[in-house]
């Protein structure tokens, strides 16, 4: 018997729901209802959790194969949850440009902040800020969902953080503000080989 049909005889011997059994084990639904599909193994410490509930032993639960299989899927995860919380810390970061002295002022070539802009339309700043707060956003949600065990918003809100980030290197390019736009294509840059490199990590 595999892992996921003892996880399901174990469950049902307990008169539980898969949601029941998510809580008792501190971890969502959704992770539960993968496990017993298949689709996937609990991670060291979510198997540790199962087998003291449970009150049977670790070799009890998953087959040598499936401890291999097991711990490989805990690495993809944790390469999964770090990268989500860089990239996230690189989206936060870019909050320092409404901040920070890297916007040039017109022709007297001085440096200020986004709000000390006085030779740039109201409307231009009003797309700096909106995109800027866009990213941080992002930033904050990325490790969040990633901590609390949605993989799927994660992805989507780590997509939207690149895609932010690619707008926003883009319209400081175009509206010729270098220094921003160099800071946000080199963020851009760092995120984006994180991501790939999470990626390849996943597919081996």
């Amino acid at each position: 018997m595999e892992f996921n049909e003892k996880l399901q005889e174990l469950r049902k011997s307990k008169g539980l729901t898969q949601e029941e059994l998510a809580k008792e084990l501190y971890v969502s639904r959704t992770a539960v209802s993968k496990w017993e599909s298949g689709r996937g193994f609990p991670s060291i410490d979510s198997l540790k959790e199962i087998s003291r509930f449970f009150s049977v032993t670790i070799d009890e639960l998953i087959c040598p194969q499936e401890i291999i299989a097991a711990a490989e899927n805990d690495k993809r995860e944790t390469v999964g949850k770090y990268t989500s919380l860089i990239c996230g810390l690189l989206d936060v970061f870019t909050a320092l440009l409404l901040f920070i002295p890297v916007f040039g002022n017109g022709a007297d070539a001085s440096s200020v902040p986004l709000f000390g802009l006085t030779e740039t339309g109201m409307w231009i700043k009003i797309v700096y800020t909106a995109v800027i707060c866009i990213t941080v956003t992002a930033g904050i949600c990325a490790p969040v969902f990633s901590r609390f065990d949605r993989p799927e918003q994660s992805r989507i809100v780590l997509i939207a953080g690149a895609v932010s980030s690619t707008v926003l290197s883009a319209v400081f390019i175009l509206t010729r503000q270098p220094y921003a736009g160099i800071i946000c294509f080199t963020i851009l840059v760092i995120k984006g080989f994180l991501i790939i490199n999470a990626k390849n990590d996943k597919s081996r």
